[in-house]
């Protein structure tokens, strides 16, 4: 088990200082990145910012280890490959958005007519640990609340509706706490793993998990991972190549969708551990949510617009569109 005290802080003392877009278009050339026009890289600096930029260059650098790129390597090169983990985060997105909705749904369907009517989440029975369940009530609270304190909204002309919570609120007094199809609504990806991880009964998080074609332990680890994803995904990090900390474990049954050659992640430490058991994981929970969905077709779209992109990097094997559990929606 890891060791959870806190590491030791560095002792160096930062003193680097800020430079301009000038100067950091001139560093990129010292370090022989071609930079053929001057004036578009600094319109990228200034609008992008060399710290976010800046990891895109790094899968040119040379092998000697003292920030130098290759010679062939150029600005283009580094914004092509900005431009694509832009475009795989947007694209990831769309998958997590609607495996997230498919869980506040799948959740509060099971929960409501099985638990107790709309306000189930109310009777702390329900769940394992009383203080997060405490914690559960306090963040709706606060949402409730929040709505309270800003304006009423309008309903000018019958083009702006009043959200679901602000009638709620504003109608009803009893229960404090909006039912269980609102109560979902207030919690970000991170609190729905975390309140479904503290249901009492396991049957509760095995019959949510059946409803995207999972099973309990697979719903719980592939939450975890979405949560990591999402969060960078948000804050617009970097994904293509990320070390994303926590994985995606790998089914077990024939009865999960995955990949018909599942040794290619099983049987690989590496790639294992990037990108791809996650973009895999998405598609096996679409082909449950949304089978009908084009997400693997755009996603094979954005690889083929993106050639020069290392799929290694992401542990995405060059041959992945021949396995079934892909090529049934690209051909």
């Amino acid at each position: 088990m890891r060791d959870h005290r806190p590491r030791a802080r560095g002792t160096k003392i930062y003193s680097k200082p800020p430079l301009s877009h000038q100067a950091l278009n001139k560093r990129m050339a010292e370090r022989g990145l071609q930079v053929p026009d001057a004036a578009k890289a600094e319109r990228y600096l200034r609008h992008i910012g060399y710290y976010r930029l800046s990891p895109y260059i790094i899968p040119f650098h040379s092998e000697r280890g003292d920030h130098q790129v290759r010679p062939t390597a150029s600005f283009d090169d580094v914004l092509d490959l900005y431009v694509f983990d832009r475009a795989l985060r947007l694209l990831v997105m769309d998958a997590l958005e609607r495996v997230e909705v498919g869980i506040r749904s799948a959740l509060t369907d099971h929960m409501s007519l099985n638990k107790g009517g709309p306000h189930w989440f109310l009777d702390a029975a329900h769940f394992r640990r009383r203080d997060r369940h405490s914690g559960l009530l306090e963040i709706v609270r606060k949402s409730c609340s929040d709505q309270l304190d800003r304006d009423a909204e309008s309903n000018l002309e019958g083009l702006v509706h009043r959200s679901a919570l602000e009638h709620y609120l504003t109608t009803y007094g009893t229960p404090e706490l909006p039912p269980s199809w609102l109560m979902v609504e207030s919690l970000t990806l991170g609190q729905l793993r975390s309140l479904i991880s503290n249901l009492a009964d396991r049957s509760d998080r095995t019959a949510i998990a059946r409803s995207l074609g999972l099973n309990e332990p697979l719903l719980m680890s592939w939450l975890r991972s979405y949560v990591r994803i999402r969060n960078i995904c948000a804050h617009h990090g970097r994904l293509w190549n990320a070390g994303l900390g926590v994985y995606p474990a790998l089914p077990s049954s024939p009865a999960i969708s995955w990949l018909h050659r599942p040794e290619v992640i099983a049987d690989s430490p590496m790639r294992a551990k990037r990108l791809y058991p996650v973009l895999v994981s998405l598609q096996a929970v679409l082909d449950t949510l949304s089978p009908n969905s084009s997400w693997a077709v755009r996603l094979s779209e954005l690889l083929t617009d993106h050639p020069n992109v290392p799929l290694h990097a992401m542990g995405i094997p060059a041959d992945w569109r021949s396995d079934d559990f892909w090529s049934r929606h690209l051909f």
